[in-house]
């Protein structure tokens, strides 16, 4: 049994008016129209729920029981309907956001910010992950979004139904002690630096270091490794050895006694959104790539990045 909820109103308004003509004249409906809905509902419930008497319409069991539960069913539906276009119009709702570590200290709150400003009763729920945990995360839905760095095409999730939204292209530089004595150098290149004991950072950062090294024609001497950008940082500054950063995470943290070097040429990572095709359809998704698109134009400008443009499926 499934019951139309337009039926279910018809009802409603046949009982207000106790016949189908005063339903029909409400509802702007013609009274047949109104009898084939009536004879409808009772084909869905597999039973009558109306019996003519010569003093108009008498309910039977079943239709006493509809007459009981339509306010509760119409009702209910009314909600419904409103909280949903509360989300459309971005009136409410919550988008869920899966993201790494320095966009979480860079991108994604200057994203919140505006967003606030403009729909200051949506919920945003953020979770932290590495690349390819965040592509698991959206591929699972258990994000809206997910914010996530390459370094080339390889490191690209395989779905094919995932929108990406290019952000910022962030270039790698070298950290060193402030008395190293190469700190003072307007740019380095990598073999420079072939002799040096290394920090690596996250795992998938050191596959891609090692490789960059071994195209530098050197195996690097990794004398630590540890996923905390911060500590990278600290060690650095203590004079254990050096470490190749994103400028992004540069840009806002540095302990006083490092200095980040540019290299000739920059390695560089590629910060991307990640999202369901299909999910640019939801309005607070879509504001959401829209709004991080244009605070990754400001990173790019003003903290030394580079923005590629256009949207790729």
């Amino acid at each position: 049994m499934t019951l139309d909820p337009r039926h279910v109103a018809v009802f409603k308004a046949v009982m207000l008016h106790g016949s189908f003509t005063g339903a029909a004249r409400e509802l702007g409906y013609s009274q047949p129209a109104i009898s084939q809905q009536m004879k409808a509902l009772e084909k869905a419930l597999g039973t009558p729920i109306f019996i003519r008497s010569g003093r108009g319409l008498l309910l039977t069991e079943a239709g006493r029981m509809l007459e009981a539960h339509a306010d509760p069913i119409l009702q209910g539906l009314a909600r419904a309907e409103a909280r949903v276009r509360a989300v459309v119009e971005m009136r409410s709702g919550t988008v869920r956001i899966c993201t790494f570590p320095s966009a979480s200290a860079t991108l994604v709150p200057a994203m919140f910010s505006r967003l606030r400003a403009l729909y200051p009763d949506i919920r945003i729920v953020l979770s932290e992950s590495e690349p390819p945990a965040s592509f698991e995360q959206l591929s699972a839905g258990e994000c809206d979004l997910a914010l996530a760095f390459t370094f080339g095409v390889a490191d690209e999730p395989v779905e094919e139904a995932f929108l990406r939204v290019p952000l910022i292209r962030d270039p790698l530089v070298v950290l060193l002690h402030a008395g190293h004595p190469l700190a003072g150098a307007a740019s380095l290149d990598l073999r420079d630096l072939a002799d040096e004991p290394w920090i690596a950072g996250c795992p998938r950062c050191n596959v891609h270091f090692h490789q960059i090294c071994a195209e530098a024609g050197f195996d690097p001497d990794v004398v630590c490794a540890t996923d905390d950008n911060l500590s990278v940082q600290s060690l650095v500054a203590s004079g254990l050895g050096a470490a190749l950063m994103p400028n992004l995470v540069v840009s806002f943290t540095r302990h006083a006694n490092i200095v980040a070097v540019p290299l000739s040429l920059p390695p560089t990572r590629t910060i991307s959104a990640y999202t369901w095709t299909r999910s640019t359809e939801i309005p607070i998704v879509r504001e959401c790539l829209e709004v991080l698109q244009e605070v990754a134009g400001y990173f790019a400008t003003h903290r030394g990045g580079g923005a590629p443009a256009g949207i790729t499926a």
